[in-house]
């Protein structure tokens, strides 16, 4: 099954709801992999939501260029966690394309995903509407890519070169009970099954 979503704000918009994601990091330098899982909530904000507004002054644009975004939280948990070590926290994602269609442009984070600070990504959608994200911190650079295989269902894929040198790939499901409350999508090839779907992780 194919979806066909017209720009990066429906692909937000198709991210909303609860999800679980399962998680395989390998971490090069120790040759050796990892796993986790987490639980995510995704809310849709409109464009003219006042953390959207914070945000956009924070990164220093114009609030104007804002198309909507979302406010993301999880916890998460892996298999190399000391005793009392926490990963649970919140986002606000903000998107301002710079094409016509809304299929690239910046994408704003209040808190980055390799380095806890406030961030800013370019992003664009390939040829099979997948998400790329491009992030460059100050000592690492990491490379995303976002894509769902149904509407309940989404892969995630990345890399992060720089202090910290890995590559992860999630596979993330929608919660049943969020599945009466997803966003419409055009879908090629049949409709939605009753299959749980994927979540999404470290926007």
């Amino acid at each position: 099954m194919s979806l066909s979503l017209e720009n990066a704000l429906s692909f937000f918009q198709l991210s909303c709801g609860r999800w679980r994601s399962q998680r395989s990091v390998h971490h090069l330098l120790h040759r050796r992999a990892e796993a986790g899982g987490s639980l995510i909530v995704v809310d849709e904000l409109a464009a003219s939501d006042p953390k959207l507004m914070e945000l956009a002054q924070l990164h220093g644009q114009d609030p104007a260029g804002l198309v909507g975004g979302c406010w993301v939280r999880w916890s998460a948990s892996m298999a190399w966690d000391k005793a009392g070590e926490d990963h649970t926290g919140e986002s606000v994602i903000g998107l301002i394309p710079t094409d016509e269609r809304g299929r690239e442009g910046i994408l704003l984070r209040d808190l980055g995903y390799a380095e806890k600070a406030p961030a800013s990504s370019r992003f664009c959608m390939d040829e099979h509407d997948g998400l790329l994200l491009s992030t460059d911190y100050e000592t690492m650079s990491v490379w995303e890519r976002f894509a769902f295989q149904g509407p309940n269902v989404r892969v995630r894929s990345s890399t992060v070169e720089g202090l910290s040198n890995n590559a992860s790939f999630c596979i993330e499901t929608r919660c049943e009970d969020a599945q009466r409350q997803r966003p419409a999508a055009s879908a090629a090839g049949g409709t939605a099954g009753s299959e749980p779907a994927l979540s999404l992780l470290g926007w």
